[in-house]
């Protein structure tokens, strides 16, 4: 699954280039469309441009891939909105983060995503990333929503294969955890994950899908080939704050401009020029 970028030009969303990068990611292997997520800028995006990039991605998807739409908020009522509006266009699912700034307690992060699940009838996947929100959701907290029909599963990014061992072993069989850091993708596979939503998948789609159809075919020694590729572009895509690197990678391969909204903003010119030349030892440009 692809945590998609949102490409802007001249301060305003690019249709174009975000419906080319959708195709390019279908026509490589990806399975699942990831709009509005971290890696999207959803903290930038205005309500009525995050409908907007949702509805494209279900319009150009065009039901060739399922779409997880980016659905949440450090509001439970902003939430619960965005998660019908994804309904009501066609997402197959909502992407759920944690809220954010306020750092609830673990009955509040409960009570949060048990009101969303309870007004809107769509799949719900949780998303844990401590890092961005300020609150990590512990593995008895997950165990608990688990128990809940709409939510089915987590993207686990806290970087914590306890933590996620923790998950698996406390939650029902058919509840999927995802690797939401790139560079543990293919551990977390080996201890039970179903899947992965990668920010890499952007720049490297058809290697990333590689990962899982080696996964899952039994092929561990692929498997660990294909990580070990891999680990040094993981490590350039996060050498500042996520989207930035992956949208400045994918500006230099001229799938899009070299543009964010504040408070994001370009690269500093020594870590540039690092990403330049790993992107051109990966052939990319």
């Amino acid at each position: 699954m692809t945590a998609l970028i949102t490409p802007f030009r001249g301060g305003k969303l690019d249709e174009k280039a975000f419906r080319d990068l959708i195709d390019w990611q279908i026509d490589n292997g990806t399975d699942v469309l990831v709009p509005c997520g971290t890696t999207g800028e959803s903290a930038t995006l205005s309500h009525e441009e995050h409908d907007r990039v949702i509805e494209w991605t279900v319009e150009q998807a065009n039901k060739r891939v399922k779409v997880l739409a980016g659905t949440g908020s450090n509001a439970t009522d902003e939430a619960i909105r965005l998660t019908r509006h994804a309904k009501e266009v066609g997402a197959d699912g909502a992407l759920l983060i944690c809220p954010y700034y306020n750092k609830p307690t673990q009955e509040g992060l409960f009570r949060h995503f048990e009101a969303i699940a309870k007004a809107v009838d769509i799949p719900q996947v949780l998303y844990n990333i401590p890092g961005r929100t300020g609150v990590n959701m512990l593995p008895e907290t997950v165990a608990r929503l688990a128990k809940i029909d709409r939510i089915v599963g987590i993207k686990e990014a806290s970087a914590n294969l306890a933590q996620a061992s923790e998950i698996i072993a406390a939650c029902p069989k058919d509840f999927s955890l995802l690797s939401g850091e790139d560079a543990l993708t293919w551990p977390l596979y080996a201890i039970g994950g179903q899947g992965a939503i990668s920010v890499t998948a952007n720049i490297l789609p058809k290697l990333c899908a590689e990962l899982w159809d080696s996964h899952a075919a039994g092929k561990s020694k692929r498997c660990q080939e294909i990580h070990d590729e891999l680990l040094k572009i993981n490590g350039l895509l996060f050498i500042e704050t996520n989207p930035i690197p992956v949208k400045t990678a994918l500006a230099l391969m001229g799938r899009c401009a070299e543009e964010f909204r504040l408070p994001m903003c370009e690269m500093r010119k020594e870590n540039k020029e690092k990403l330049k030349a790993g992107l051109k030892e990966y052939g990319l440009i």
